[in-house]
């Protein structure tokens, strides 16, 4: 498995209720929770952000990028979102890195 950190950012079409913004946020948790358990979603940030700004760091676990669309396109927000990908390599001063 590889590790990618995306930068999430939202922007909430102008109009849209708060019901609407309530209830895709509500099923973005749920699919969260599932990406999590299924070892896909690993971490979560969330940066300083300006006023109405919505922007979130992730770190997720996929075979390559492929899969990883497939994760990202899966979560409910990802149709008012743009991420940014960035893959990661080990890096061999990594404190956390297990011996090989």
């Amino acid at each position: 498995m590889m590790e990618y950190l995306v930068t999430m950012t939202t922007r909430v079409p102008d109009g849209t209720s708060e019901q609407a913004v309530a209830d895709i946020r509500a099923r973005e948790a749920a699919r969260a929770r599932e990406l999590a358990a299924q070892g896909h979603l690993l971490r979560l940030w969330r940066p300083p952000l300006q006023p109405g700004e919505w922007r979130t760091l992730g770190l997720f676990a996929a075979a390559d990028g492929g899969q990883l669309e497939e994760v990202l396109s899966s979560m409910p927000l990802r149709a008012w979102r743009t991420d940014e990908v960035t893959p990661l390599s080990p890096h061999p001063n990594d404190p956390g890195r297990a011996d090989d």
